[in-house]
């Protein structure tokens, strides 16, 4: 499932929030200060940002600035009671890829956040193809001529991946990065989860030394 990073310091406003997108099969990640969600940023790779810009602390236009500066290129979409057109413009300016304003209705925000996720895969479809497979972005599920292909969580996060960069060199150091969440995971078992994915038929190749590549034909 995606990993969404949510910084909210409206507590009732966030429990909402979580009920809604963990409704949607998304693992959420609520903090509620600029400090917090940074140090979140750090220590586990997320698919999407969800970012208030007033909240204690680093506020969400200069974390988002600071992660930018960085080079986290993780898609975010500011929510905020923020009207002016220069607030709106800095949000752009500093990174953002989408902004919502306070208050929104909450099927609109699911919309904007499909949208953003099927970017991320540089499709505007909800599916994509190689060979037999078929992987739907908004349900995060891998099928092999409309089966259903079961996939432990760290299989599911490198299929994400791997069709994320479709065509193209997936450096392992990458891959090792976005697994490495709360759990340390060695060049081996990444190993033994590519040659399970191998298993069920997708034509993964190695480039040793440097990552994997998925290929459409």
């Amino acid at each position: 499932m995606s990993k969404i990073l949510l910084l909210e310091d409206d507590a009732v406003l966030s429990e909402t929030l979580v009920e809604l997108l963990e409704s949607e099969k998304f693992e959420v990640v609520r903090v509620d200060d600029g400090d917090m969600a940074l140090d979140a940023s750090f220590a586990q790779r997320f698919d999407l940002l969800l970012l208030d810009v007033n909240v204690p602390f680093l506020n969400g236009f200069e974390l988002l600035k600071s992660l930018r500066e960085s080079g986290d290129a993780t898609p975010a979409i500011f929510i905020t009671a923020l009207t002016d057109v220069a607030s709106l413009s800095h949000g752009f300016e500093i990174g953002a890829d989408d902004y919502i304003k306070k208050p929104f209705d909450f099927d609109e925000l699911l919309v904007r956040i499909h949208a953003l996720l099927r970017k991320s895969y540089h499709t505007y479809s909800n599916e994509i193809k190689v060979d037999n497979f078929r992987f739907v972005i908004e349900k995060d599920e891998l099928y092999l001529d409309g089966a259903f292909i079961p996939l432990s969580p760290y299989e599911l996060r490198i299929t994400r991946l791997l069709f994320q960069h479709l065509n193209k060199t997936l450096l392992k150091e990458l891959l090792l990065e976005s697994l490495n969440s709360g759990k340390e995971m060695s060049e081996g078992s990444l190993r033994v989860h590519i040659n399970k994915l191998r298993k069920v038929g997708l034509p993964i190749a190695t480039l040793k030394g440097i990552g994997y590549r998925l290929a459409s034909s």
